[in-house]
């Protein structure tokens, strides 16, 4: 922190230390300053005429940018009128507080942390084990490869051809993430939009509100969870009332970068180059995908995004809903006839939010076809598709013909609850069907091991 940022700082606390009257207000700048004079009157003049009141929300941070930026206080700097021995002749010292934006939903049900060190008890560490994990330095990106590092990678292949990095965060940084989802993102809820890492949310209520209309748009945003900076994870902490410095600290626990040397191990793709297209997004402090904290955060830093989005639906008197990186509209005659149209609006706003729409796997699906939206076929009812039904119902028959183990042909260690998901899985969209599988899976004869 420079001279005249700590100066600024220290006026701005001195300034809100007591009541926000001008007498008073100048007796206590004199105990920061050291001085009296014509130019500090007209300075307190100037605050008072650009907040009738203290300012609300991160105060200081806010009295102390104004202060910085005010010419009669920089004039004075430049002059040396503020700093003769070049130390404040009193500190003013504000406690930090809890300061919520507006209209902030389930911010009461969540911890006060006020400072590092509330944040670190909370969590049960000492203040250096908290920087640590923080990491707020880049150390996990320098760190030669063993266990000093924080997470562990894996690249995974995608049918496209390109690849998806994987990154786990090891146990004791999992269990800090998985706390600071239970207590701090969980009661926090995200645009009604969205489906997806929600309670009483799926698939299901994804695909339910898309059903028998006459079009279908679908849209995927490409790489999802690095799309999104530290910079937004930290402005989500601080709009829910954390001061700033316990904000980059809960910031620095659920992102990360990833070392130079698990970028360069990106798989090479048929055309000789990166499989990645998202390098230089790893580069620098993101969501980590495989973080237990990153889908909550992912659907809460998109707030803007769905907001905007459920809008320009609405316009239209369309419906829409979000899950993970999947986008998708319906409605009828008015959405059909401007699809087109509708498709460059989407894909402005994604930019303007920071996100890139995959136009390759974008979607449009008119009644005359088959609309489909993450398996499910939506043209009458939420349904599974024919050939996965078949499919599951010929395992069964065949279950029943010639034992379970005959079917387990990937050696699925629990088979048995195996089929009894994919079975459950059909039962939530067609009840119907459903039933018909289960009394097949109850006429199966299973072995004590299977």
């Amino acid at each position: 922190m420079s001279a005249k940022t700590f100066f600024a700082r220290n006026l701005a606390a001195a300034l809100l230390a007591g009541p926000w009257l001008a007498n008073e207000m100048f007796d206590r700048a004199v105990q920061a300053c050291g001085k009296r004079g014509r130019l500090l009157e007209g300075f307190i003049r100037r605050i008072l005429v650009a907040f009738a009141d203290p300012p609300g929300g991160a105060a200081l941070d806010t009295l102390a940018a104004f202060i910085r930026v005010d010419p009669g206080f920089s004039e004075a700097w430049r002059k040396n009128w503020w700093r003769q021995e070049m130390t404040p002749h009193r500190i003013f010292w504000v406690v930090p507080a809890m300061s919520p934006v507006a209209a902030t939903p389930a911010v009461q049900d969540i911890p006060a942390l006020r400072t590092s060190a509330a944040l670190a008890e909370w969590l049960g560490l000492s203040l250096g084990e908290l920087d640590w994990f923080a990491d707020r330095q880049g150390r996990e990106a320098k760190v030669a490869p063993g266990p000093l590092r924080h997470y562990a990678y894996c690249w995974l292949p995608k049918p496209s051809g390109r690849a998806r990095l994987l990154e786990m965060p090891k146990l004791r940084l999992k269990t800090i993430q998985r706390r600071l989802l239970q207590e701090i993102l969980g009661p926090i809820p995200p645009h009604d939009a969205v489906h997806s890492y929600r309670p009483a949310r799926s698939v299901a209520t994804f695909t339910a509100p898309h059903c028998g209309q006459e079009i279908v748009l679908r849209f995927d945003l490409r790489d999802f969870f690095t799309s999104i900076p530290a910079a937004r994870v930290h402005a989500f902490f601080r709009s829910i009332g954390y001061p700033r410095a316990v904000a980059g600290l809960l910031t620095g626990l659920c992102t990360n970068v990833v070392p130079a040397d698990i970028r360069y191990a990106c798989p090479v793709n048929s055309r000789g180059s990166a499989g990645s297209g998202n390098l230089s997004q790893l580069r620098s402090p993101h969501l980590p995908q495989g973080a237990p904290s990153s889908p909550a955060l992912a659907n809460l830093c998109t707030y803007r995004l769905d907001c905007r989005l459920a809008a320009l639906a609405h316009a239209l008197g369309a419906s829409y809903t979000r899950y993970a990186d999947d986008l998708a509209f319906s409605g009828g005659v008015d959405l059909a006839r401007c699809a087109r149209r509708f498709q460059v609006q989407v894909c402005v706003i994604a930019l303007e939010e920071r996100f890139e729409v995959n136009t390759r796997k974008t979607r449009f699906m008119r009644r005359s076809l088959r609309q489909q939206l993450a398996g499910i076929v939506l043209n009458d009812h939420p349904n599974i598709r024919r050939d996965d039904y078949d499919r599951l119902k010929a395992i069964l028959h065949n279950c029943i013909r010639f034992g379970p183990h005959t079917q387990n042909r990937d050696a699925v260690l629990d088979f048995r609850s195996h089929l009894r998901g994919r079975i459950g899985y059909v039962e939530m969209l067609n009840p119907k069907r459903g039933q018909k599988l289960r009394s097949l899976f109850g006429a199966i004869r299973w072995d004590s091991n299977e």
